[in-house]
């Protein structure tokens, strides 16, 4: 119980602003981390932003919190827009999500043109994100490292 007090908002951002390593470096993780985020793959997005800083060699921490752009709070309007851009992508609908009378072969295809907008968004989005975040990292630690 007392690991729940002890951790707060000022010792998250601590954190984050007590890495070491280049900016180059810091921001390759924490972008990686927010492209993994944006990925609907709940439980594992942590796994897979960890396991692509390591590959990337990016900071694993900061690839760590950057997964948390998903949570609770941000899922249902996060992959709504996902969705959105993915249909936009795919010039198709995204109010037909699943029409009334279906047979179970146009199910699967419908479940399959669901996935396909939801991940093709979810790139796109991510990789959007990603940069912007990388970015804003990026002069964030050359700034603090000049003073």
């Amino acid at each position: 119980m007392r690991f729940k007090r002890d951790i707060t908002y000022k010792k998250i951002l601590s954190l984050f602003r007590n890495q070491n390593g280049s900016p180059f470096f810091n921001a390759k993780g924490l972008a990686i981390g927010v492209f993994s985020g944006c990925f609907p793959f709940f439980g594992f997005q942590t796994l897979i932003g960890v396991f692509f800083a390591k590959i990337a060699k990016g900071n694993i921490v900061l690839a760590a919190i950057g997964t948390w752009i998903s949570n609770p709070f941000t899922y249902v309007p996060l992959y709504y827009f996902n969705y959105k851009v993915g249909s936009l992508f795919l010039n198709s609908s995204s109010n037909n999500i699943i029409e009334k009378s279906l047979v179970i072969n146009d199910l699967w295809k419908q479940g399959r043109i669901f996935s396909l907008k939801l991940l093709l968004g979810s790139s796109c989005v991510g990789l959007l994100l990603a940069l912007i975040c990388g970015c804003i990292v990026f002069f964030f630690y050359k700034v603090k490292i000049k003073k």
